[in-house]
Order: structure tokens, then sequence, then C-alpha cells
């Protein structure tokens, strides 16, 4: 069993009968929705939200009913992956590119557990290229403002086309190898005109899962 697989399995044991389930996306999420796919047809009753397209087609292949997140009154659980998080309980999120909702369904949970593999731990956030979500409309002048402000941007591009989000946005992932003060460079990037939401996720958990040397570490903060 990989670290992913671990972290992913583990995180089924904090959701209770009559949860409200927020579903995170990515890899190592993917083990989380298998196993909870096993469980819900075994019996377990919960109500589900998800973060993007991929994540409801996968949940509703096992069986796992998804609803509108404007549907629910409050959400119980969100279990997520990180692409980087460091010992602040901070972290880089949107490889994935579901950054946006991974952030709504995130800021109306009561608890968020984050799943991940001993290589996303840091202790300086800012290798993994930060991902930022553009609206369509000047997107080259907002990589142009990344650009003077010495960001080293890049649209992430899907195929010979930019990437496009499931909110119809682009992706401007910006290169900047060590980030000092991960809240001041959300504001910074958060204050441009164009930009949607940045995949910066600071104070939005307090209990992290790491698959490491075949076992599950929780890390509480």
């Amino acid at each position: 069993m990989n670290e992913k697989q671990i972290a992913g399995e583990k995180a089924i044991e904090y959701i209770q009968d009559g949860f409200t389930i927020g579903l995170g996306t990515g890899s190592t999420v993917y083990y989380t929705i298998m196993k909870l796919g096993e469980l819900v047809r075994s019996g377990l009753r919960i109500t589900a939200v998800s973060t993007s397209e991929k994540t409801t087609k996968l949940a509703e292949a096992q069986g796992i009913k998804i609803s509108d997140i404007n549907d629910v009154q409050k959400i119980d659980l969100t279990i997520d992956g990180a692409d980087e998080v460091d010992q602040h309980f901070n972290g880089i999120k949107g490889g994935g590119g579901a950054l946006l909702y991974e952030k709504i369904v995130a800021l109306n949970s009561e608890k968020v557990i984050w799943v991940i593999d001993s290589s996303k731990l840091v202790d300086q956030l800012g290798k993994f290229p930060l991902p930022v979500e553009v609206v369509r409309f000047g997107c080259k002048k907002t990589f142009d403002r990344f650009s003077a402000l010495g960001f080293n941007p890049a649209f992430r591009m899907g195929g010979p086309f930019y990437y496009i989000t499931d909110a119809g946005n682009y992706i401007i992932d910006l290169q900047l190898g060590r980030i000092e003060n991960a809240m001041k460079l959300e504001q910074i990037i958060n204050s441009i005109p164009g930009v949607v939401e940045c995949g910066l996720f600071i104070g939005m958990t307090n209990t992290i899962i790491v698959g490491k040397n075949g076992d599950a570490k929780i890390i509480l903060k």
C-alpha cells in the first residue's frame, strides 16, 4: 500500500453516519473516495459535496450521491489533498486545477483534513508552483502584472490550449521558489483585478494525515 493510499483511507475513520462530507480533488483523495464508496454501498449514510467535476464523476461511479453545495445546511468534514504543507499548517493547493471550489468548500466546513504523502511536507512553501485562477478577460495583462512583480508566471496548458477550470477560468502558475510570508503574498495576489483566487490555503486546517513508512501519521496543530 503506497503512502497516498494509507493517508487517504485513514481519513475515513473521521467520518460518522449522517455526516455531510466535502470531497476534495487529487490523487490522494482518490483513495478516500474509493474507500468511502465501499462504506456507502455497505449502508453508511452521508451527504456529499464535490470540489470538481472529476471528483463528482469518481464519487458517483462509486455510488456516492453528490449534492449541490447550495442545498446543504453545513459541511461537517472536508477531506482534501495538498501539493505542499509547511510546519505552520499553511499549504499550496490547486495542482489539480480545483483550487477555487476547494477553497469555497473548505471555508464552509466545520473541519478540514488534508491527506498527503510524506513528500508534500516542506520546511518552506514555494518550490511547487503557486496556482492562481484568473478570469479570461485581460488575462495577458494579469500575466504581465505577475511578471512585473517578479513572480515568474506561466499559463497552465491543457494540451495545445490554455487549461480551463470547472468555473471557466484560466490558471497562471507562479514559479516562486520560496514564499517568505504566505499571508502577505496572498493579499498581494488577490488584490490584483482579474484574479479570482490563489492557491495559498492559510489557516484552513488543523489536522493533517501523512502516509509515511507504511503507516499513517496524524499531525495536529
